[in-house]
């Protein structure tokens, strides 16, 4: 801190500040790699100039003002650039925040459905704004406001790790060395260091050089999410994350309002599924995930497949848009040529060709076997398995296991099984809907909401939903990843983003990985294989029909039917964003936000824990069983901690239930609702009967109600929830969730 000045104020660090500024602005260079243009650069200035004036004129009020103040200044610096509705074009209203939103949906549909470097639009730029906005606040609050400017290193990282994950290519030198000069100035600027100024100066450019020097060796600096370290066919490398998750990059291309045409195929004798990744690693609350490939084979060159009948076909596909780690291939590839040496590799394991980097190859060449197996030889096949892992469902939740065994029946093939649950999603009695906008979750297992509540998605809900259910009744399974048999035009077919798709690939012991789709399209892209459509033909004849004897919701009615989209050639765009894992927004693009915006984004943590517990809590609640009533005592116990009204570990129920009677002033309706909780919570605990699914609903919403209306929550408990912030408080002994054995 710097000392006061006679007349007892303290001076304005100007020094320090600017740098702070100047060295955001230098570390933004990386940004360069990912956005076009220059429009960029300017409003990256103009957000660092207002937010380091705003600190220096409120300098003299201390760190938390000057923080406030500088945020504020960002939010109407945004509002003056880009809302709308706002008073004296400053200060932001109703619809400015509208639009706010309306931008930020539009930058991360850019960023999961565009290859880097993307567009300087007016969604991109108000994220750049919005996130610079923040990193210059954090950077200006580490170096003057805690006077340590090397803390400044983390939000300044922000902006060079961002840029540098989505980046096709290795970054610039001359990017690295602005970001790592920008990070050296706030070192040799701070207070008191003038004296080492030359030194400071040498290690900084002696480090910077350094590390371009090890980053061009090594080749680790500025990959676009790489998922294996290899040079070529036959490298070994450990693996990371891939850059972009399957479903977000398949939802774009499925949400554009203009299709783009990516391949034009020629030698194909039918329609058929264009593969691009397969996926066997599934995890129940994250969904299916990319694995790293196993290496193999180096493309261009000749396969082997496994043997079985079919057509071999010399196929030719000329890229028109398409970039990515994949190279979609056809059927079962004997060999693969017309691609650049050195660059893929083939995962036999997987069925995938991959390379290290994204690439846009102009066009290759495929010899390829497509099988066309019977029904009848579907059920004779014998033969060994693919591998365990194919079958992993270990932590699969056991509702979905019972539907899928009754959805399944007695069928004691693996095609009649998988057939059966097909049909379980498309058959003309099914409750399923196709809908790009997936039903909202109440806190429960995905899968299980998908199943029993929601009932409508698009390919990735049925894909996944599929895949588990054949590894729960005993049939291994995969998730593909790839394209429709587009549309004929002459002689060749065109595929473009909007038959962007995933099905899924069932082990036929024998025969090898045969196709299925689950998802009830109406628009006359589903490819139906001649064994699917001799079993169905099949079932009909013998009067029988999966959809007679659907699978029990395992909670809950049925919900309303849901209307019919229109064909994905005009694909609705959501009104909200979905996660694309399944995962909410879990959007990827916004991670950027997320992580640039933490400093603001921290208080309300707690607040959406307590509303995420409450949501898994009435989830559990209406599904009933055991663990019902503890969920639903938890609950109460957690609205009445909200309220400070903490409950010791030597309380009984009944004790506890007066103190919310007289503390919360409950009703005679509350307290009747009441004794039915109390009554279910013993004996559950104490007797081993388990309440009925939905049986806790109405006198848990009941008593909820009550307590809202008799201690009415002040804003400082709604952001701040007492039974999340007391460890312990709202939360049942553990010693009495086990019920007593009789």
């Amino acid at each position: 801190m710097s000392p006061p000045t006679a007349e007892g104020r303290k001076p304005v660090p100007w020094g320090i500040a600017l740098c702070s500024g100047l060295a955001v602005a230098l570390a933004s260079a990386p940004v360069s790699a990912v956005v076009l243009e220059l429009s960029w650069l300017g409003a990256v200035i103009m957000t660092v100039v207002v937010v380091v004036a705003v600190g220096l004129a409120l300098h003299r009020a201390g760190p938390a003002v000057v923080t406030i103040g500088q945020l504020v200044a960002v939010l109407m610096l945004l509002t003056a650039r880009f809302g709308d509705g706002g008073l004296f074009g400053l200060v932001p209203g109703p619809a400015t925040f509208a639009r706010f939103g309306e931008l930020l949906t539009g930058a991360g549909d850019q960023i999961s459905t565009t290859i880097a470097p993307v567009p300087a639009t007016p969604e991109i730029l108000f994220l750049i704004t919005m996130a610079f906005g923040l990193v210059t606040t954090a950077v200006y609050l580490a170096a003057v406001g805690a006077g340590a400017p090397a803390a400044a290193g983390v939000p300044l990282l922000a902006t060079f790790a961002v840029p540098a994950a989505l980046a096709d290519a290795l970054l610039p030198w001359w990017a690295m060395g602005a970001a790592a000069a920008g990070f050296g100035l706030l070192l040799v600027a701070r207070r008191g260091a003038r004296r080492q100024l030359v030194g400071g100066v040498a290690l900084v450019v002696v480090g910077g050089v350094l590390a371009l020097a090890v980053g061009s060796v090594t080749g680790f600096v500025g990959t676009a999410g790489r998922f294996a370290d290899l040079d070529g066919p036959g490298g070994s490398g450990g693996s990371t994350g891939v850059g972009l998750s399957p479903f977000a990059a398949l939802r774009g291309q499925l949400t554009q309002s203009e299709p783009t045409q990516l391949f034009a195929v020629g030698g194909l004798p039918r329609p058929t599924y264009l593969r691009a990744l397969t996926l066997r690693d599934f995890q129940p609350q994250s969904g299916w995930t990319v694995a790293p490939p196993d290496p193999g084979p180096p493309l261009p060159g000749t396969l082997t497949a496994d043997p079985a009948g079919g057509d071999i076909a010399d196929v030719t596909i000329t890229n028109l848009a398409f970039r990515d780690y994949w190279l979609p291939l056809y059927g079962q590839p004997l060999g693969v040529g017309g691609l650049t040496a050195n660059r893929w590799s083939y995962d036999v394991r997987d069925g995938t060709a991959y390379t290290a980097r994204p690439r846009q190859e102009q066009g290759w060449t495929e010899r390829t076997l497509l099988t066309q197996p019977t029904l009848q030889q579907l059920r004779d096949a014998r033969g060994p398995g693919p591998g365990s892992e194919f079958l992993d469902a270990a932590r699969v939740d056991p509702r979905v296991r019972d539907i899928a065994r009754q959805v399944v029946g007695d069928a004691d093939t693996a095609v009649d099984k998988a057939v059966a649950l097909q049909e379980y999603f498309t058959g003309p009695a099914t409750q399923f809907h196709y809908d790009l906008s997936t039903a909202p979750s109440g806190g429960d297992d995905a899968l299980v909401e998908f199943l029993t509540v929601g009932k409508r998605g698009f390919c990735e809900q049925y894909a996944s939903a599929m895949a588990v259910m054949l590894r729960a009744v005993g049939v291994p399974s995969r998730v593909a990843i790839g394209f429709t048999g587009g549309v004929q035009d002459g002689d060749r077919r065109v595929v473009s983003t909007s038959d962007a798709h995933a099905w899924v690939e069932a082990w036929v012991a024998g025969v090898g990985w045969t196709t299925f789709d689950p998802t009830p399209l109406a628009d006359g892209r589903t490819i139906t294989p001649p064994y699917v459509a001799e079993a169905l033909a099949e079932r009909q004849a013998g009067g029988t029909d999966p959809q007679d004897e659907q699978a029990p919701d395992a909670k809950g009615p049925d919900t309303a039917p849901v209307a019919e989209p229109p064909p994905p050639s005009e694909p609705q765009v959501p009104a909200a964003a979905d996660d694309p894992a399944g995962g909410g927004l879990p959007l990827w693009p916004f991670v950027v936000v997320l992580v640039l915006g933490a400093l603001g984004l921290a208080g309300a943590a707690p607040s959406i824990l307590r509303r995420r517990q409450r949501g898994q809590r009435l989830a559990a609640v209406a599904g009933g069983g055991q663990g019902a009533a503890a969920a639903a005592w938890e609950e109460l116990l957690a609205e009445s901690a909200d309220r400070d009204l903490i409950t010791r570990s030597s309380d009984t129920v009944r004790g506890t239930a007066r103190r919310m009677i007289r503390e919360h002033r409950l009703d005679s309706e509350a307290q009747t609702a009441l004794r039915h909780v109390v009554g279910s919570v013993e004996a559950s605990w104490y007797g081993g009967g388990h309440p009925a699914p939905g049986e806790l609903v109405e006198p848990v919403r009941v008593v909820r109600e009550a307590i809202v209306a008799g201690t009415p929550l002040t804003l400082r408990e709604r952001v701040l929830p007492r039974s999340v912030l007391r460890r312990g408080a709202g939360s049942v002994p553990d010693e009495e969730r086990v019920p007593a054995h009789t």
